[in-house]
């Protein structure tokens, strides 16, 4: 004869876990519709903040995006940074069949605790990080920032 188990609420229960696997028949389905799927792989911006007695280094990841295409502006304290993913299409009579790559505009503005010294600033970008030196200032302006 068997024991009865007692349910334990912190422990593991894979078993038990029905989201996932609706989420997954859901999509099976088509139930989720196209702007759903639009926001389901835009371009994310993963970010790094760094601080010294100088300023602040910024670490964005923007793979799949061309130096060309994306714009930095600071003002005073407050940077923003658009990117602008594009795809190239090579074969027009091509029918796409799934596609999880994503092609539009995205943007990432973040305070920081100083102005920042516009005139000094600096952008480099590759392998898809864009670094940004952005030097601390006790004035402030606004500048757009060229990438290198």
């Amino acid at each position: 004869m068997a024991l009865p188990t007692r349910w334990n609420a912190f422990g593991q229960n894979n078993r038990f876990d029905l989201l996932p696997d609706l989420e997954d028949l859901a999509r099976s389905i088509g139930l989720r519709g196209p702007l759903a799927r639009q926001y389901e792989h835009m371009l994310e911006m993963r970010m790094d903040v760094a601080e010294d007695s100088q300023g602040y280094h910024v670490r964005l990841d923007v793979p799949g995006v061309k130096k060309e295409d994306i714009d930095i502006s600071i003002d005073g304290n407050q940077v923003t940074v658009t990117a602008e993913a594009k795809r190239e299409r090579t074969h027009e009579q091509e029918k796409q069949l799934y596609s999880e790559r994503y092609e539009g505009q995205a943007y990432r503005s973040f305070t920081l605790p100083a102005d920042i010294d516009g005139a000094k600033a600096e952008a480099h970008y590759d392998g898809g990080v864009l670094r940004l030196d952005l030097p601390k200032k006790s004035g402030s302006g606004s500048r757009k920032l060229p990438v290198n």
